[in-house]
Formats: C-alpha cells, sequence, structure tokens
C-alpha cells in the first residue's frame, strides 16, 4: 500500500475548509497519521492522509475533484512517501 500526504489550499473570500474535511474524509482522505508505534496524531490544516495502490496523478484527481467542489481551482499537492517523520503533532 502507498502512502500519499495531500495539502489543499482553497482561494478566495470565505473557503469553506469544514466542508473540505467532511468530503474529503468521505472519499477516504484521512486529517490524521499514525506513528510506527501506533499513536495517532493530528496532521496540520488541509494536509490529509491517503492509502491506495494508485499513482500519484490518480491521488491528485480525485482530491482536485473534491475541493474543486468546494472552491473553484484549489491548489493541491501530492506527495508520494516511503517514509515521514514529524515532530510537534498533536495527538489525536
Amino acid at each position: 500500500m502507498k502512502n500519499f500526504t495531500v495539502r489543499i489550499e482553497l482561494h478566495g473570500d470565505d473557503p469553506d475548509y469544514d466542508l473540505l474535511h467532511e468530503k474529503m474524509e468521505e472519499a477516504g482522505f484521512s486529517r490524521t497519521i499514525k506513528s510506527g508505534k501506533g499513536t495517532v496524531y493530528h496532521l496540520p490544516d488541509a494536509e490529509y492522509n491517503y492509502r491506495a495502490n494508485i499513482s500519484r496523478g490518480i491521488v491528485l484527481d480525485r482530491a482536485y475533484a473534491i475541493a474543486n467542489r468546494i472552491k473553484r481551482q484549489p491548489s493541491v499537492l501530492v506527495t508520494e512517501s516511503v517514509g515521514r517523520t514529524w515532530k510537534g503533532l498533536d495527538k489525536a
């Protein structure tokens, strides 16, 4: 299973991040990440964790389609990970 980190920025007046979070979670994107020891942490705002055996391009298309329904022309960045390290994230 591949791990992806997805960052979305909604532009313009009054971006609706609550609706974005809801729709992303319905599509399988998570706002948390789990350590190797099993501890779950909250990701920074508007970042998502996604696990699937698909390409970065497909993840990008899925995330963009969801965000674009919330606010036109969002910025979306997808990174495929072979390992992630973090510090300062709050425990879920």
